[in-house]
């Protein structure tokens, strides 16, 4: 049975520990941060370093004849260039979960951007020069760029003669992978329907444009391995995929974290980390590699296009009978993690609601558009745009409520998902609808009202000043939406900690070490709190994250707080009972209550459940600290069916709900977002003022994919057109409207203090309700975002 509202689970040492959990903590690299004194990656510097540079194909597709570095090489301050014939080892590829890619490009290129050659120098400036020296004859060949062309009988195969383990179940070998979820009957349940309604979405690609763009910095050290500082998500998934390349075992390969700019999947695959440390081993100098703003959009993934078929029914009195839908999603040249997103889209293509009869198929294609994987939603966004669109289709054909409507349907703890998994967690989907709703709504505006002064900043167009108030009408729409957290079908997803005890000048201190990649959400602060309630101690320090320590598994899928910090609360448990083992070993004779009482550490003493103190915790270590590490793992999934798609393949659920009230000038096509409410349910909000940062960031983001961000490709040359922010749009303060948030707390009893993961599901639900409120004031069909102007004037 799970926890009434608010209770922490598990909450029971130190709780009156100041900046203990479920307190508003600030964050340390705060300040730092926005005074602009923090140390980012791009910050590094070695002080007889070179700089790196990478030479990247014109060509979305070609056959690379020949490369000639001869004149590169040739000039004054060059010390090295590498192409693919010059790496170290029979280890070539690397990749996330498919080594299908090529430290640098092998006889063909198979995306615009791609890298083939490296070059170090002694000036950033000298080593674009000689890059652009390098040579290379090209013959272009065709490009395969969306479903038609990649499986066509005589489509170019992207990696012909390449084996993996996903081939087995894909029917062609342009398909990544596939996953289908066949549960109920569909064909009957079609039958008993009263009204069917049907739609074809599609979802642009998005960046995720964090602002802080790749750089790194490669070691050279004296016993022949490197020591390499990045900016990453994952360092002990890099250092896997590095190692191999260099020919090197993983402990010469020394990672430390660097100040990170964002990240949103981004950093999950490796970018210049192996070119890099290749660069250093062979000059013997350290390199620096700062990708600026044009190249980053080259140098990482981005979030699957999509197209999505759905097929809903339902009863005249509203229940919904079955769901039928079929998810493209375009992965681009390279798997990436494009196999653990179509398990995603595929799992949780039914949003949360309670339907009996399904029949879905997701699938990802390779092609030659840019490289796609891990971004913020993780292919639960694609599907939450579609299905939540397909509720309000329902709903006007059913002429009910739109919120009345998925309150009806909602799912609640003990529903069965698709897959056929039950959620044994609260899944309070009604109750965040209701909350959204009844949350006050913004004040019309009369824009032409006698005397009053229009403020720009607040009509569509905003500073443009296209429109004072003529042809502007408002829409209010709603969505909700699930996500898993953490990593899912039977991936071994644990993380480990290591924290330290000691006594610092008469005073406790705790020493918290994990790899846990803090990439902006605020988990440095996070850790610093359970150490503080698990072990009474005022004073604690977090080490940098290296791979000196256990692997944290990737700051991703919203699972760190979780994972990771259940790895540090597991660990400190250890530590305390150690502290309580000396403690009694020292004084457990001398009084009976360290042998009967509950023992609990408090404000840097021991205490007795009855609040007697038995010792100062100085007193217990003395001079011994005590140092344990630990790893610690959530319950086991399973992966997927492959032919039904059944089995416990999600560790957690998280759900969110929005409210979008918007403006639209109908004669110009321009939205203004006067406001994004959200109510999210977060079992247990660990920092209350970070809970609400993420949920507020993560509306945003999806603000922006409902109305401005995406990444175009040339449909004919599959070549970018846009990779500068000039060009690619991203919601500004100006953009961003008042987000207020009510978040509930329904414990998880699975989970550590009762929590969920808080950062993704808010990206999910925003987009759709956006555009659901430019629908409402519009009546256009609108199933493509981004919105763009001409799709609300037919221009």
């Amino acid at each position: 049975m799970s926890a009434p509202a608010g209770t922490p689970v598990g909450l029971s040492q130190g709780s009156h520990t100041r900046g203990g959990v479920g307190e508003s903590t600030l964050r340390p690299d705060g300040t730092l941060k926005v005074t602009g004194e923090f140390a980012y990656a791009s910050d590094l510097w070695h002080e007889d370093m070179l700089w790196g540079c990478t030479l990247r194909s014109p060509h979305a597709h070609a056959e690379i004849r020949s490369i000639d570095v001869s004149e590169a090489l040739a000039q004054p301050g060059v010390h090295a260039v590498l192409t693919y014939d010059d790496l170290p080892c029979e280890v070539r590829h690397y990749g996330l979960e498919i080594q299908d890619t090529p430290a640098l490009a092998q006889g063909r290129v198979r995306y615009h951007g791609e890298p083939v050659a490296l070059v170090a120098a002694d000036h950033p400036e000298t080593a674009r020069r000689a890059a652009a020296k390098i040579r290379v004859d090209y013959a272009e060949l065709p490009v395969v760029t969306d479903e038609a062309s990649a499986t066509a009988e005589d489509a170019p195969l992207l990696h012909p003669g390449r084996e993996d383990h996903h081939a087995g179940h894909v029917p062609h070998p342009n398909i990544v992978h596939r996953q289908p979820i066949i549960r109920g009957d569909v064909a009957a349940a079609r039958e008993r329907a009263d009204v069917i309604v049907t739609g074809e979405y599609e979802v642009g690609m998005q960046d995720q444009a964090f602002l802080g763009p790749e750089s790194g910095l490669a070691v050279p050290a004296e016993d022949g391995g490197v020591d390499l500082y990045i900016a990453t998500q994952w360092l002990h998934s890099d250092l896997r995929q590095i190692a191999p390349v260099l020919g090197l075992p993983e402990e010469k390969v020394r990672m430390t974290l660097s100040g990170v700019g964002g990240a949103f999947g981004g950093r999950e695959d490796l970018s210049m980390q192996i070119h890099a440390c290749l660069l250093a081993l062979r000059t013997g100098r350290p390199v620096k590699m700062v990708y600026n703003r044009f190249e980053s959009f080259f140098g990482h993934v981005h979030r699957h296009p999509a197209k999505l078929h759905y097929e809903h029914g339902a009863t005249r009195d509203g229940k919904i009978t079955h769901m039928a839908c079929r998810i493209v999603l375009d992965g681009g040249a390279y798997a990436s993690s494009s196999p653990a997103v179509v398990g995603n889209a595929s799992s949780l293509s039914a949003g949360p609601y309670v339907i009996d009869n399904v029949d879905i198929e997701a699938i990802a294609l390779y092609t030659n558009n840019p490289p796609c994987g891990a971004m913020r939603g993780f292919g639960a966004v694609q599907a939450c745009f579609a299905y939540e669109a397909q509720m309000d289709r329902l709903a006007a054909e059913l002429d009910m409520d739109p919120v009345e409507f998925r309150q009806l349907n909602a799912m609640s703890q003990g529903a069965v998902m698709p897959t056929g998994q039950e959620v044994d967690a609260p899944a309070p989907v009604a109750e965040l609808l209701r909350r959204v709703k009844a949350m006050p709504m913004p004040p019309e505006k009369q824009w032409e009202a006698a005397g009053e002064a229009v403020d720009v900043r607040e009509l569509p167009g905003g500073l443009s000043n296209t429109t004072h108030g003529e042809g502007v009408v408002r829409g209010v729409g709603y969505a909700v939406g699930i996500k898993n957290v953490g990593f899912s079908e039977g991936f071994d997803d644990y993380s480990t900690a290591r924290v330290r005890l000691e006594v610092v000048g008469g005073e406790p201190v705790a020493v918290v070490h994990t790899a846990m990649a803090e990439v902006g959400q605020g988990g440095i602060t996070v850790h610093a709190q359970i150490a503080r309630t698990e072990l009474g101690v005022a004073r604690v320090i977090i080490d940098p994250a290296d791979t000196r320590v256990g692997s944290a598994g990737s700051t991703s899928a919203s699972r760190q707080t979780y994972v990771t910090g259940g790895a540090v609360k597991h660990t400190c448990e250890a530590v305390r009972e150690k502290v309580l083992e000396l403690g009694r070993a020292r004084f457990g004779t001398y009084h009976p209550a360290w042998a009967t009482a509950e023992l609990l550490l408090e404000g840097g003493k021991v205490v007795t459940d009855g609040g007697e103190v038995l010792a100062d915790l100085a007193e217990v270590l003395q001079d011994e600290a005590v140092d344990i590490e630990r790893e610690w793992r959530h319950r086991p999934t399973v992966a997927f069916d492959r032919h039904t798609g059944q089995g416990d393949g999600h560790v957690q659920y998280s759900f969110a709900a929005h409210r979008a009230v918007v403006e639209v000038d109908t004669e110009l096509g321009m939205v203004k977002v006067i406001e994004l409410a959200c109510a999210q349910d977060v079992g247990k909000a660990v920092n209350p003022l970070s809970v609400a940062g993420q949920i507020q960031g993560g509306t945003t983001q999806g603000l922006g994919l409902a109305l401005m961000e995406e990444i175009v490709v040339d449909p004919e040359t599959a070549k970018v057109r846009n990779p500068s922010f000039t060009d690619y749009l991203i919601p500004t303060i100006l953009d961003t409207p008042s987000i207020p948030v009510d978040v509930l707390e329904l414990a998880d009893e699975h989970a550590p203090y009762g929590l969920r993961g808080v950062g993704e599901a808010p990206t999910l639900s925003s987009t759709p309700a956006v555009v659901a409120a430019i629908r409402q004031a519009t009546g256009l069909a609108l199933n493509r975002v981004p919105v763009r102007p001409e799709h609300l004037t037919g221009t």
